[in-house]
């Protein structure tokens, strides 16, 4: 007989469905939000806290805590949340104008040679 609450039942729509495996499945995405993801994609399935936990390789206490965020927030719940502190001063939008120019243009007195190697580098 399972012990503790009984756990309250939820469906997945097709887009939380599609959003949660490609989390889980894509290469890029952050580690932690795969987890979650996985940790939903299996309570969906009506597992218990511990047969998740066992399979995701996580405590019973971590499937709790995102069942729960999930139940009350839905997908946006396994998001991370802004942390405290100083607001950024960097946006997006100049990271991402920064690390374009990094990867898509040469300095006038660039730095490497020919070949990729160091120009003081010894041959």
């Amino acid at each position: 007989m399972p012990r503790g609450r009984a756990k309250r039942p939820w469906v997945l729509t097709e887009d939380e469905r599609e959003t949660l495996e490609r989390w889980a499945r894509r290469p890029k995405t952050a580690q932690a939000l795969a987890q979650r993801a996985r940790i939903v994609l299996r309570c969906a399935t009506g597992a218990l806290n511990q047969a998740v936990a066992r399979d995701v390789g996580v405590t019973r206490l971590t499937v709790g805590r995102w069942r729960q965020r999930f139940v009350t927030k839905r997908v946006d719940g396994l998001l991370d949340e802004p942390r405290p502190g100083a607001p950024r001063k960097i946006i997006d939008a100049d990271v991402e104008r920064v690390v374009q120019l990094t990867l898509e243009t040469l300095p006038v007195d660039a730095t490497h040679g020919a070949r990729g190697r160091w120009p003081s580098a010894p041959a």
